[in-house]
């Protein structure tokens, strides 16, 4: 089947529920979601709120971001954990990533006799005081660790037990984590059922698999979108693709102009049809995530949307472009600009620092949703004032 390039940009918008607007609500759409796509990425950085705050506001009628915080550390729905990097994901995928965790109880780390040794004291005091930062662990010493990074003993030691599965993150206090012991915090049930995946190619096919429907519509190409699949490069990735058609679990699609296959799940077939006859809706602006699943492989999203984008918080900053933290801007099914919002928590308000039209966009057809977009993403995080124009 071949698709033009805007049915694609439907799809892909549909299956991350940017279209139609605001599908989701309450604790229930966020699971929901959390549950098509596997994982959002978490990053600690909060100039305008984290980005798994920024992805879900997009997407979720009447978004607060304590709506994530309960479901993560009150109802513990949610893990914080690994899946592309650092992400969160549901409590109930947790036996999947038992290689993860397996990994890291054969890894030997440096400094590994002080850490082996502080281990057991750390799961001690927690068993006994209850959940832990490393600012409550008298464990001070300096030591080298994995990265040849230095790091303190306590950190250390918990990250460790973190990666082995023996802790979760039970709160965090700004970026803070609190870590408990996972029996504590993860349904017995999940904590006994052994790795589903018994074999290598098992692994592969889910793990491929989930990252195609973490996006929605997926090539065969290298990028960051592959990253966190443990032990799959091009070879392994094309073989269990492969595998997958075979299977059923995967279909293949060309896009116009685009001699690399796509590929989307086939649970997704009633949306991916939905979306090919879907009549056109006037879909609001809306802030998007830096980290966005939508934007996890760079090159497609030039090759289908035609929005090139760099997060340029590592890019020094005589090198870039636009700005430290600046997020694209969504426009019914195109990318219209790109702004850089500031929330000033002392002024209680939203500082617009800059925003940029794309090329070809006609401001004065946008303004007016943009001013609204604004607006509404300074009420999800709770500020009140909005300071700065939209140049039009």
């Amino acid at each position: 089947m071949e698709l033009s390039k805007q049915q694609a940009c439907h799809f892909l918008l549909a299956h991350q529920r940017l279209s139609p607007a605001y599908p989701l609500r309450g604790k229930d759409g966020i699971r929901d979601h959390f549950r098509r796509v596997g994982c959002i990425q978490f990053d600690p950085l909060n100039i305008t709120g984290q980005n798994a705050d920024l992805v879900l506001q997009a997407r979720v009628a009447e978004y607060r971001p304590e709506l994530l915080r309960a479901l993560l550390y009150e109802d513990r729905a949610l893990l914080d954990g690994f899946d592309k990097v650092m992400s969160i994901y549901p409590v109930e995928d947790w036996p999947f990533f038992e290689r993860w965790r397996e990994r890291a109880r054969n890894h030997v780390v440096r400094s590994h006799a002080a850490v082996t040794a502080a281990m057991p004291k750390i799961l001690a005091a927690i068993e006994e005081r209850g959940p832990l930062s490393s600012k409550e662990l008298e464990m001070n010493e300096t030591i080298t660790w994995d990265w040849g990074t230095s790091s303190r003993l306590s950190r250390a030691a918990l990250e460790t037990l973190y990666f082995r599965g023996e802790l979760v993150v039970h709160h965090k206090v700004h970026t803070r984590k609190y870590y408990d012991l996972a029996r504590r915090c993860v349904p017995a049930e999940l904590l006994e059922i052994p790795d589903p995946n018994s074999t290598e190619e098992d692994y592969q096919d889910w793990h491929v698999l989930r990252r195609v429907g973490s996006v929605g519509l997926l090539w065969d190409r290298a990028g960051e979108v592959w990253l966190g699949l443990l032990g799959v490069k091009s070879p392994e990735r094309k073989a269990a693709l492969g595998r997958l058609v075979e299977q059923g679990k995967l279909r293949q699609v060309i896009v116009a102009g685009i001699k690399d296959p796509f590929y989307y799940r086939t649970e997704d077939q009633e949306t991916f049809e939905a979306s090919l006859s879907a009549a056109e809706s006037p879909d609001p602006v809306r802030l998007m995530a830096p980290l966005d699943n939508l934007l996890w492989d760079r090159r497609m999203l030039k090759a289908l949307f035609d929005f090139e984008y760099t997060w340029e918080v590592y890019v020094p900053a005589a090198k870039r472009r636009y700005g430290y933290y600046v997020l694209p801007v969504l426009g019914g099914d195109r990318f219209i600009a790109r702004c850089e919002p500031v929330l000033d928590r002392k002024r209680q308000a939203l500082v617009l620092k800059n925003w940029w039209w794309e090329p070809g966009v006609e401001p004065g057809g946008w303004a007016s949703s943009a001013r609204g977009a604004l607006e509404r993403f300074a009420e999800v995080f709770g500020v009140k004032d909005l300071i700065g124009t939209i140049p039009t």
